[in-house]
């Protein structure tokens, strides 16, 4: 099977798309836009590919076989000691559900799966992706996903003689509209989807098959000097002005994928090309780009688990050396080891290795205990990372309002506000399976931190009005019997919330948090809008707060160090209800009856005589943090909410 001629200047441009994200991950105020160097990546990955395919189609040499057996002595040596160590670490500092986690990641990544992975775990309550050792190789996956898809597309036009360009500009272009069509409405699918990815490969793989035709006259040198400026500076601009908070990939990742093409067109010989890519250092960051990208993420991810927080600049900037030299190691010691052993032999030992690497995933994932793995501390663990509250929730419209709905009976009911109303999903799913006959049509419209409350605002969530609009002109939709008003009441009104809201009357705002002057006028708005839709003909619960604070916490119950020894504590299975709480919720209670709505009094049935539940008979925790009961905890004990779901 045929190769490209080597180019320098391409490991110079995957230098350039390593270190971009390298200064990202490490140093993300530094180089906000550098998370584009994966969609470098994948332009290089499109052309390579191409190139090796249709030379070796048109020498008559192409081999399914051969051309397996190379992507394995390429991808797998690297790969699997990286799993290897990620999981052997992981054993050692992880705490027994975050290494279940693990495992499940490094089951995908072997099998090359990782990005279908991720995409199902994107949500409101998702662990952070920092604490996702694997996170990474979601763009490994779309590249084999390409590598299983391409050489045989490619091979059935040839043989066919379809006019291959022209097919390779219809898909590019389908894969194009499905990324910016999909980038508002399903921006993770857009994101981790090969459908909305593949475009990017095959912009390197079009710009492979118009290489591949004879010229019939050599370019103009400044033809080849304007494309390496007009690439460099498209890569430039990309790092310059994308974020990571705007529609990526969307329209944005035009600028690293046309750059990334710009220069591959220029050729060795254009000026930038020539005298900066294809320079010593940048072509030996290049030769090692692989590895480097692979041992990264683990360990900026676990300097911040030791660390329990961010780690400071230094640590950053010692893993980024760190895996540098653990690169070029691999480069050196194992990659050229691998690759200089074309045997069968070898392929089955790789091969086996990345089986092997999955089993341990699975084994891991399915409850195989790491060193600090006691019951309880796995009962404490699994509490803090049960957070996937909308599973099984179908996404609807209603008119032009998105909503996650369970249930098909004729009742139609509509919960509103944030968090805390999210955190019954759980036994609203629970109802329509075990009673579908009686349970309602059920809708949540909710946004984190997000009070629905008329006048209240905080400058820190600033997509919170638009929601909350969406959410009320919901409420009063006709097609709507009852509505479920209800938040975390004791962040705004009591207790010290990150995020301080203000009532905005006019041009004044007032503060709400810990009994400020906004307090008064922020209940008068709940009180008003209760009315309203009261008068809207709805039957309107209002749903009063669980009782919250660090005592409810189960991370409190762990002491240790990752490094060191980690234990759960035992301790009692209900909390002192805070004072303040207890007044707000008769306030609530109050209000509620003095509208027409009807209360649900959560403390009245999770406290007594001044104490809260905060975990089962068996001490499981029935939280996830100090504020949202837990899924499994509502699933099976939340039952003060089937009046609102069920049919009497």
């Amino acid at each position: 099977m045929l190769h490209p001629k080597y180019r320098a200047d391409i490991d110079g441009l995957r230098a350039v798309a390593v270190a971009s994200v390298l200064a990202f991950h490490a140093f993300p105020d530094a180089l906000p836009g550098g998370f584009i160097g994966v969609d470098i990546f994948f332009v290089i990955s499109g052309f390579l590919i191409t190139t090796i395919i249709m030379q070796s189609h048109a020498a008559s040499d192409f081999s399914y076989r051969d051309f397996y057996a190379r992507r394995i002595r390429r991808i797998f040596p690297a790969l699997v000691l990286v799993l290897l160590a990620t999981l052997a670490f992981g054993w050692y500092a992880l705490l027994p559900r975050e290494f279940a986690e693990l495992g499940k990641q490094a089951a995908g990544g072997a099998a090359f799966i990782a990005n279908f992975i991720f995409w199902g775990e994107a949500g409101y309550f998702d662990t952070a992706a920092e604490t996702k050792p694997l996170l990474h190789l979601w763009s490994l996956g779309i590249e084999e996903q390409f590598y299983i898809f391409w050489p045989m597309l490619l091979a059935l036009a040839w043989r066919r003689r379809w006019p291959i360009l022209r097919l390779l500009w219809v898909l590019a272009v389908a894969s194009f509209l499905v990324n910016v069509l999909t980038i508002h409405p399903f921006r993770t699918a857009a994101f981790y989807s090969p459908a909305s990815r593949f475009w990017e490969l095959m912009v390197g793989g079009i710009l492979a098959c118009m290489r591949l035709r004879p010229a019939p006259q050599p370019a103009p040198a400044w033809r080849s000097h304007l494309q390496s400026c007009v690439g460099v500076g498209l890569i430039v601009l990309g790092l310059v002005l994308t974020r990571s908070d705007k529609a990526f990939p969307g329209w944005w990742a035009l600028l690293p994928t046309l750059g990334a093409a710009s220069c591959i067109a220029a050729g060795p010989s254009g000026v930038l090309n020539r005298h900066v890519l294809a320079s010593r250092p940048m072509v030996w960051i290049g030769l090692i780009s692989y590895p480097l990208y692979l041992w990264h993420w683990p360990l900026l991810v676990y300097a911040r688990i030791v660390n329990e927080g961010e780690p400071s600049p230094w640590v950053r900037g010692a893993m980024v050396l760190a895996s540098v030299a653990l690169a070029w190691l691999t480069y050196r010691f194992v990659e050229r080891f691998t690759r200089a052993r074309a045997h069968v032999g070898m392929l089955r030992m790789l091969a086996g290795g990345s089986m092997a690497i999955a089993v341990a995933g699975l084994l891991a994932l399915g409850g195989m205990a790491p060193r600090n793995g006691s019951d309880l501390l796995r009962k404490v663990t699994d509490a803090t990372v049960d957070d996937n509250y909308y599973a099984g929730f179908e996404q609807q419209k209603i008119g032009a309002y998105p909503v996650k709905r369970v249930g098909s009976g004729d009742r139609k009911v509509l919960l509103i506000g944030d968090s805390h109303i999210q955190q019954y999903a759980p036994r609203a799913m629970e109802l329509a399976r075990s009673s579908p006959q009686r349970m309602a049509t059920t809708y949540f419209s909710t946004y984190g931190a997000c009070p629905p409350v008329p006048g209240m605002v905080a400058e820190g969530n600033p997509g919170c009005e638009q929601a909350r609009r969406e959410m009320l002109a919901l409420a009063v939709d006709p097609r709507i019997d009852t509505v479920v008003v209800g938040a975390c009441w004791n962040c705004y009104f009591t207790g010290n919330f990150p995020l301080p809201f203000y009532f905005q009357d006019g041009a004044s705002g007032y503060l709400v948090n810990n009994g400020g002057a906004g307090l008064g006028p922020s209940l008068a708005s709940l009180e008003k809008l209760l009315v309203q839709l009261v008068q809207h003909k709805k039957k309107v619960y209002l749903l009063l707060d669980n009782a919250s604070g660090p005592e409810f916490e189960p991370r409190r119950l762990i002491e240790g160090s990752r490094m060191g020894k980690m234990v759960a504590l035992t301790s009692t299975h209900l909390a002192p209800l805070p004072p303040e709480q207890a007044r707000l919720n008769d306030q609530l209670r109050a209000l509620a009856l003095s509208t027409g709505a009807e209360p649900i009094d959560v403390m009245a049935r999770l406290c007594a005589d001044g104490q809260c539940l905060r975990a089962t008979p068996d001490d499981a925790p029935a939280y996830k943090d100090r504020e949202h009961l837990r899924p499994a905890y509502v699933r099976q004990h939340a039952d003060y909410l089937d009046r609102v779901f069920l049919a009497r």
